[in-house]
């Protein structure tokens, strides 16, 4: 039994839920506020926030696999023929995009129209488009344009620009502001008379500062990891603004990527162009010399003596020209790439240079450098992959200038092994006339150039054709779109975030309160700590006034709170009594000021006297009388009868009510040495005699002497702890007194409690349930 009471006196300190949330009901009003105030926080940041749309789009980069291979460069296949999705995310992220996409959409102005707390962004949707003239892309201005009919309009508010003046001004025209700024105000197709009367801001942002918004906001995902599927996704207050920046992007984007393809292609048309010029000069000399020649010698036609002959020589000679082209075309390749001002330039390709090897390294050469310049364009040089990039194409131009110097020398040994054997053919026909060798030789020279022109020409058309051919670099799959609702803000969440807050702030302050507080609160305060006897809590009725809060019920059946509690005092006191020395003199202390001594000390008198019994009150606040101005009794009292001997006890005892009293008397310069003498006792013993009950207020007893002294005359000294006054780190110190024995017969009684803490009046304590101190009650009939 006793091993199952200690467990109950220890479920009992525990915390219990009901207990808290009866502690936190107790402060409903505070919650009720709270809750008003965060929720109307709540509703005014929803009404407030400007709307915002979600919208994405789906690309595909195209993998460029199926061009010509990089021959022998194997190690750098991954940078020329495979799709690095990484760069291209990079590309679609870079500034100079963005800031071409916030140029061709308009983006760096907005137009918003105040729709009750809330600012709508219009966009297209405004009735008026605003162009600003003689203004820096990094300049901002704000203002707000009235529309007041059909023609007139009202500009205030400018901001941005260090003036704040009013124009009145008509659409379509020119509105000149002091600085020098120029603003044009044009209509548009939604321009109607429902926008009467309607104020619309206006916002010009630095068109970098916009872009860097945009390029930020802007969210690219790959969709698989080994795939080349892009999604983008952008949020914005505006939906069709939204849609519009996605899809001028994915243009933006595919516009630069055909321009770098396209790059390789005009230098080698630029190439051919200057050759073509050169040539054809050439050739139109040549065949002036012929023209000349034939004229001047009056030759028409070779002689057919030599045709025989003629034929074997045609046969080198046809080799030779050959041969003398490849070695041109080698010659004008090897000066382009040996010429320092053509270093940051592509390599012509498709030039008809018969090397198959040449072609493929020249065109992964020019490859590799475009991937190197668009990583320049967003990128530091000293990135590690432009880096390598550039020793990669240092050494295949190596590679390249040396394949030419092997084919040139190639060339000039057949070259020469043809020139060789057309020498000694010719050697043959040294019959044939001086003139007509030297008809030959122009005619000859008039070949090569002829042959050479007509080469270059097709090979122009087929750049020009190949140029024409390039293809997009990403393919949109899913156009940008989303939901026609906003995705914020979202008021149901919104305004359920403010509801628990407003349930939160006060919730969490109050149990930091209550679990942060070190004062004593409750019966439980007491268990474990100190082994007083705990006769029972007087409750806190915030009804009545304090200085006339006695208990005075006309009979045993009152069913005030107060009252049911000095009941229950009055018989847990009642177990107190020893047969040795029955409790008459009850003496009231407390360890500081403030406790309810004196509130107690009459209540328990009144609680005595419903039971017709004899009640004296005495009040041994001797240096202060708090008891005796509450009564508003007379000045003789106990200190005067101690002092002066010729007094009786019936001179000092006043009627009050149902019950005696004796003043403190007057404040005495030697309070302590007073209550020592013998005269106190001789008063109390007599008193014994007369009543039933000798009921003392008596003083604090850790701040005087006064208390420790008196207490000689007491059956029963009850200890009177204020709820919410007293820290429990004290109670030790009252332990202490009770081990001590300074104060005879201790027990303790709690003042003050709220009884919806821990232990509800109407639960342990109840008056509507079985109630008395643990047990030693009784139930309602």
């Amino acid at each position: 039994m006793q091993t199952e009471r200690n467990s109950n006196s220890k479920n009992d300190q525990g915390i219990n839920l009901i207990d808290l949330l009866l502690y936190l009901a107790s402060k409903w009003k505070w919650f009720l506020l709270s809750v008003l105030i965060c929720t109307g926080i709540a509703w005014y940041k929803y009404a407030t926030a400007p709307f915002i749309y979600f919208r994405s789009a789906t690309v595909i980069i195209k993998d460029p696999s199926n061009k010509a291979s990089s021959g022998g460069l194997d190690r750098f296949d991954n940078f020329i023929n495979k799709v690095n999705v990484a760069n291209e995310i990079l590309q679609f992220r870079s500034k100079k995009l963005m800031r071409e996409v916030v140029q061709r959409v308009h983006a760096d102005i907005n137009y918003k129209l105040e729709d009750g707390l809330r600012s709508i962004e219009l966009y297209t949707q405004s009735p008026v488009c605003v162009s600003f003239k003689d203004i820096m892309s990094e300049q901002s201005i704000n203002f707000t344009i009235e529309i007041k009919d059909k023609q007139t309009i009202v500009l205030s508010g400018l901001k941005g620009l260090g003036e704040e003046k009013v124009y009145t001004s008509s659409l379509n025209d020119t509105i000149s502001l002091d600085n020098g700024m120029n603003i044009v105000v044009t209509p548009t197709n939604n321009f109607n008379e429902s926008w009467f009367g309607e104020k619309i801001h206006i916002s010009k942002y630095p068109l970098d500062a916009v872009a860097d918004f945009y390029k930020n906001s802007l969210g690219i995902q790959q969709e698989e990891e080994e795939a080349s599927i892009l999604t983008l996704s952008l949020k914005d207050n505006s939906a069709r603004k939204a849609e519009d920046i996605i899809n001028m992007l994915i243009t933006v984007y595919n516009e630069e990527a055909i321009k770098d393809k396209n790059q390789v292609a005009i230098n080698t048309a630029d190439f051919i162009n200057e050759r073509l010029i050169i040539i054809e000069n050439e050739l139109g000399s040549v065949e002036s010399d012929l023209e000349n020649f034939k004229q001047s010698n009056e030759i028409v036609d070779i002689s057919s003596a030599a045709g025989m002959y003629m034929q074997e020589t045609q046969k080198y000679n046809s080799n030779a020209l050959e041969l003398e082209t490849q070695l041109r075309l080698a010659n004008y390749i090897k000066e382009y790439l040996t010429n320092p001002s053509n270093d940051r330039e592509l390599i012509p390709s498709n030039t008809g240079i018969g090397d198959d090897n040449i072609e493929s390294q020249i065109s992964s050469y020019n490859n590799a450098k475009l991937k190197r310049d668009r990583l320049i364009d967003d990128y530091s040089v000293n990135n590690p992959i432009v880096e390598e990039l550039n020793n990669s194409l240092l050494a295949m131009k190596q590679n390249i200038i040396r394949a030419v110097d092997n084919m040139i020398v190639s060339i000039n040994m057949k070259r020469n092994d043809a020139q060789s054997h057309e020498k000694r053919a010719k050697e043959r026909i040294t019959s044939i006339p001086t003139k007509e060798r030297q008809m030959l030789s122009i005619e000859r020279q008039q070949k090569i150039k002829e042959s050479l022109y007509l080469f270059l020409l097709n090979r122009r058309e087929e750049n020009a054709l190949s140029q024409a051919m390039v293809d997009n670099n990403a393919r949109v799959i899913d156009g940008a779109d989303g939901g026609s609702y906003p995705i914020s803000p979202d008021r149901n969440r919104i305004l359920l975030l403010g509801l628990l807050m407003g349930m939160a702030i006060p919730g969490v302050t109050f149990l930091a309160i209550l679990f942060m507080d070190t004062r004593v609160r409750s019966r439980n305060d007491f268990d474990g700590v100190v082994n007083i006897p705990f006769l029972g809590e007087i409750p806190l009725d915030k009804k009545k006034n304090p200085k006339s809060n006695d208990v005075q019920p006309e009979n045993e059946a009152g069913n005030s709170i107060t009252a049911e509690a000095f009941r229950i005092l009055r018989t847990n006191m009642s177990f107190m009594n020893r047969k040795d020395r029955p409790v008459k003199v009850i003496t009231l202390t407390s360890l500081n000021e403030g406790a309810g001594k004196t509130y107690i000390s009459r209540n328990l008198a009144m609680s005595y006297v419903l039971t017709k019994k004899r009640v004296l009150l005495l009040d041994m606040d001797i240096r202060r009388g708090t008891l005796s101005r509450f009564f508003k009794l007379s000045k003789t009292g106990l200190t005067n009868y101690i002092a002066d001997t010729t007094l009786t006890v019936d001179d000092i005892i006043q009627k009050k009510g149902s019950f005696d009293m004796i003043a403190a008397g007057t404040i005495a310069p030697n309070p302590a040495e007073l209550l020592m003498e013998d005269r106190l006792d001789m008063l109390i013993e007599e008193l014994r005699s007369r009543y039933d009950y000798i009921i003392v207020d008596g003083v604090p007893v850790g701040i005087i002497a006064d208390a420790t002294i008196s207490n000689r005359i007491a059956d029963m000294t009850l200890f009177v702890v204020r709820s919410g006054r007293l820290d429990r780190r004290q109670l030790p110190d009252i332990e202490e007194l009770y081990k001590e024995n300074k104060l005879r017969n201790m027990a303790i009684i709690l003042n003050g409690a709220e009884m919806h803490r821990r232990y509800g009046y109407y639960g342990r304590y109840g008056y509507y349930g079985r109630y008395g101190y643990y047990g030693y009650g009784y139930k309602k009939k």
